[in-house]
């Protein structure tokens, strides 16, 4: 029989059952994918993160109840607490590497983790109908990343009011869209919807904010930002646009610790 440790993690938030919750499975070698895939089936959470180390560095891969995704950033930020709180990890930085995204930084200060990602690369694109049929309101701007549609509004009552098509959304070669406008009482808001990763609703999304933070950075001419994510559970989080590389700033909460048992 085979062990693996398990950690559930809030992130994106100081106090639980908000946030996000990650699955956290930390790994001597790498195992089967197909038995990833299933221990993030069976977790049924938006991610669940696996991780060995490397040398210096901590090898990440992130799986969805369905597929395996090229970034995920509340899972990153809930691997890096567990590192820093839970396993010993030494210092004030962690070295992560992705095979699908490269090298991920995340540094622990007084205030929480701050996560170094790449930039997304998107671009402006027509709104065409396929785009209009996944939600009751229009966007006025669209724009296509790596993985995501992101979808610009006129205000933040249009964020929390909308409602999403999910059968359209899941039409979309994508991995999810971005919905996104300027905030109230912060720079920007956002949701995010990804039912064809399996995930109607994701409650925070670090990797969407290597969109949203490029994009807003120039639209409000400030390369330091706030953001919430306007789900149920509301994610908090603060941006620093750096040209080529986004950071993005947030705390985090243990909810369980576990043991997984593999015959």
């Amino acid at each position: 029989m085979s062990k693996y440790k398990l950690y559930q993690v809030d992130a994106f938030t100081d106090k639980l059952f908000s946030g996000n919750p990650a699955a956290v499975c930390p790994l001597s070698e790498w195992i089967d994918d197909g038995i990833m895939q299933k221990i993030a089936m069976e977790n049924n959470l938006a991610e669940t993160a696996f991780y060995v180390k490397k040398g210096e560095q901590y090898e990440i891969r992130w799986f969805t109840p369905n597929i395996e995704v090229d970034l995920c950033g509340h899972a990153t930020l809930a691997s890096a607490f567990v590192l820093f709180q839970y396993e010993n990890h030494q210092g004030e930085l962690i070295d992560f590497y992705s095979p699908r995204s490269g090298a991920l930084k995340v540094t622990k200060n007084a205030k929480g983790f701050t996560l170094d990602f790449p930039v997304d690369e998107y671009h402006k694109i027509s709104i065409s109908e396929d785009i209009i049929s996944c939600f009751n309101r229009k966007p006025i701007e669209v724009y296509k990343g790596k993985t995501d549609y992101m979808l610009v509004f006129e205000n933040e009552t249009d964020i929390v009011n909308i409602t999403p098509q999910l059968e359209n959304i899941k039409k979309l070669n994508a991995r999810g869209v971005i919905i996104t406008a300027k905030g109230k009482n912060v720079d920007f808001v956002s949701r995010f919807f990804a039912p064809q990763s399996g995930i109607n609703e994701d409650p925070v999304t670090g990797s969407a904010h290597t969109t949203m933070t490029p994009y807003w950075a120039v639209k409000l001419n400030k390369n330091d930002l706030s953001a919430i994510q306007l789900s149920d559970r509301r994610g908090y989080l603060q941006c620093r646009f750096l040209e080529n590389r986004v950071e993005i700033s947030g705390q985090a909460k243990l909810y369980l610790t576990g043991e997984i048992h593999i015959q």
